[in-house]
């Protein structure tokens, strides 16, 4: 594993930080006097279903995908996708098969994550380049009821929020089964006036498969914060991603069913991929003595990845076979600039906020087949160009002590711009085309009476299509989804004590065009309804005991009564996390999927499955001359289950087949899996 350049690297950088080579001496000053000003603070919650997610349940979390924090939103699932991590997963909100991320935003301090017109899927989202460790906390906002969020905000969005420092530095190694190995460095080496996060992080996994998965991952993050003056404040952040993999792809279950195929063997050993990501973001604001706020952010990003999957075998070329290789090349930049004003107007605490945001995607998508990797033919290569310009307007304002209300209007304007690089695939969409639409929110919040507030949520939101999809004759580029949410959240133990949420939700979606990335071609689906019902409860429930757990329901179908497919109707989550004397903490979650359709006529269904998995970390109770040590032990599936993660039905042939065959394939869920290890704080 080539991970050792990281940490001498690393060290010289915080050596050259420290002294007045990185940033200049900086003279003493003279105390500023700012005079007293009265800020009206915001209530932290708009909905029901609005939550956040603290760094203490993240370190929790099993080692090595970034997904795994998701299962803590309730009603979120991640699942491994094509047999070995790598590519991004695949994501299950609020009854939708978001794939890759269309119908669920992801951002990083704001900055988006979700790639339009990617070679893969519409939203492909890719988190593995985010180190846990250096997550404060995760934002969670489902429906569609923010101004400030826009595309693929669907079924929500998740805002990953990276701390400004590190309260300690840390310095870990872990290893386990099938050759897992992690390595993690993450330090602040100014904690004042500027504010300084260098983290680095090495990963290395074969997996439990009978061709190694041979993944290895490398990812960088460094972010300096300061303040230019007394009521300022700039932050200046980059990562780095770089990984490869081999993958073993979804199995049909006839083989295994028959003992012909191991259910962690492969058909085609030769999927799998490598991708690099970069990225770049400045976040600024300034605060006025008038009670304002001014802020600006932008953000800039490099994106790569070669991808070679195998889905039906010999269906299509019963000679080679039906590989096929995507490729995307991309630079993504953008930003926002607004402002925001409390104020008090006869006696009624308000907050307005105007704000525009723009986005740039400069795409190069090819679509082709390949045999062992080696191209031979192209299906689709195309540049995408796609600009999106959204102005909103956002207003807060407290009547009552006991009335709140929330809400906005957000405008989107894109333009998409396909042209073709094959001769021989003229026949693809291309052209360029605009649309816009309006999207209104509001909010109502009543309460609190006896520690409970009520929620009432109505918003727009929407997905943009793919731009290949999007230029073609009488598309809908943008697909528009309409939000209506009813709940309740209430302490009844008070502050520190448990918390516990009910929510009722619909969701009605638009019929759009999509393309089906991995065909090349574009299938349009009918209107959907999504409904549902969410119950969860967090908190402390006696001394060192602390529990999460949710339960969802969710009824999901085309207007016409047929089932969407993949769509989850049952799915619960479940932690109790134990502070034990001496140092020790545990953690024992368990995770369910319930039955899901996976065609509309409903005749085939995947199974529902469970898993445990437990977590222990001990502070170790040696003393060292500076910081100290902690030991962590995960294991996954604690009972070894049978489970399945990506799994569909759809036709493949196999080599010794006469014709194709329709059945479930799928990626098998991991057995269980241990994985320990040491870390130095300092």
């Amino acid at each position: 594993m080539k991970t050792a350049y990281i940490l001498p690297s690393l060290l010289i950088l915080w050596a050259f930080c420290v002294t007045d080579g990185a940033f200049g001496h900086v003279p003493d000053e003279p105390e500023l006097e700012v005079p007293e000003v009265a800020v009206l603070g915001e209530k932290p919650a708009a909905a029901s279903s609005q939550q956040f997610i603290p760094d203490k349940e993240i370190v929790l979390q099993p080692q090595g995908r970034s997904a795994q924090i998701l299962r803590l939103i309730p009603g979120f699932l991640a699942v491994e996708h094509s047999g070995g991590a790598g590519k991004a997963d695949q994501y299950f909100l609020r009854g939708f098969d978001a794939d890759h991320g269309t119908d669920v935003g992801f951002f990083l301090d704001g900055m988006p994550i979700n790639l339009r017109t990617h070679a893969h899927g519409q939203g492909y989202t890719d988190l593995n380049f985010i180190i846990p460790e250096t997550i404060e906390g995760v934002e969670v906002h489902k429906g569609s009821y923010l101004p400030e969020y826009g595309d693929f905000a669907t079924a929500g969005v998740v805002n990953f929020r990276t701390r400004d420092v590190a309260r300690e530095g840390v310095l870990q190694g872990a290893g386990g089964e099938y050759d897992t190995q992690r390595y993690l460095l993450m330090l602040s080496p100014t904690k004042d006036r500027v504010r300084t996060l260098f983290a680095a992080e090495g990963f290395y996994t074969n997996g439990p498969y009978q061709n190694d998965n041979q993944y290895n991952r490398t990812n960088l993050l460094g972010k300096v914060t300061t303040n230019l003056s007394g009521r300022d404040e700039i932050s200046l952040q980059a990562t780095f991603l770089h990984s490869k993999w081999d993958g073993s792809g979804e199995i049909p279950l006839r083989t295994v069913s028959r003992g012909a195929l191991d259910r962690f063997g492969s058909i085609n050993p030769y999927e799998g991929g490598h991708t690099l990501r970069t990225t770049g973001q400045l976040n600024y604001h300034y605060d006025t003595t008038a009670g304002g706020q001014f802020f600006a952010n932008a953000y800039g990003q490099y994106y790569r990845l070669d991808l070679f999957t195998d889905f039906t075998f010999f269906l299509n070329d019963p000679v080679n076979g039906d590989g096929f290789a995507q490729f995307d090349r991309r630079v993504i930049y953008g930003g926002d600039i607004g402002y925001k004003q409390r104020a008090e107007v006869l006696g009624m605490p308000m907050i307005g906020t105007v704000g525009f945001q723009t986005r740039v995607d400069d795409v190069h998508a090819k679509l082709g087949t390949q045999t062992l990797r080696i191209p031979t033919g192209t299906r689709i290569d195309s540049d995408a160009l796609t600009l999106s310009y959204s102005p909103f307007i956002k207003a807060e304002v407290e009547p009552l002590p006991w009335v709140r209300f929330s809400g906005g209007v957000r405008g989107e304007y894109f333009t998409f711009d396909v042209s073709n690089r094959c001769a021989a695939c003229a026949e693809r969409p291309a052209g360029q085309k605009g649309s816009g639409m309006v999207l209104p929110k509001m909010s109502m919040i009543l309460g609190p009476w006896a520690k409970t507030e009520l929620f009432l949520n109505y918003g727009e939101g929407f997905h943009s299509n793919d731009a290949r999809s999007a230029v073609a004759f009488g598309a809908s580029p943008l697909a528009r989804a309409r939000n209506y949410e009813v709940g309740l959240r209430s302490k009844p133990w008070g502050p520190e004590g448990l918390e516990v949420t009910a929510t009722l939700w619909r969701l009605d979606l638009k019929s759009e065009l999509v393309l089906v990335g991995d065909e090349g071609t574009t299938e349009i689906r009918g209107a959907t309804r999504r409904q549902g019902v969410e119950v969860a409860a967090r908190g402390q429930v006696w001394g060192p005991l602390y529990v999460n757990g949710s339960f969802t329901w969710t009824h999901a179908e085309f207007r016409n009564g047929d089932a969407i497919p993949l769509a989850p109707e049952y799915t619960a989550y479940g932690a109790a996390i134990m502070q034990w004397p001496e140092g020790l903490t545990s953690q024992f979650q368990a995770t369910y999927l319930g039955v899901r359709p996976l065609v509309e006529d409903r005749s085939i269904k995947s199974p529902s499955w469970i898993t445990f998995d437990l977590s222990e970390r001990y502070r170790i109770p040696v003393k060292l001359s500076h910081g100290r040590l902690e030991a962590f032990l995960f294991v996954q599936n604690l009972f070894n289950t049978q489970w399945e993660q990506a799994i569909f039905a759809f036709d493949s042939r196999l080599r010794n087949e006469p014709a194709g065959v329709t059945d479930i394939h799928f990626v098998p869920g991991n057995p269980r899996t241990v994985m320990g290890g040491l870390a130095w704080y300092f």
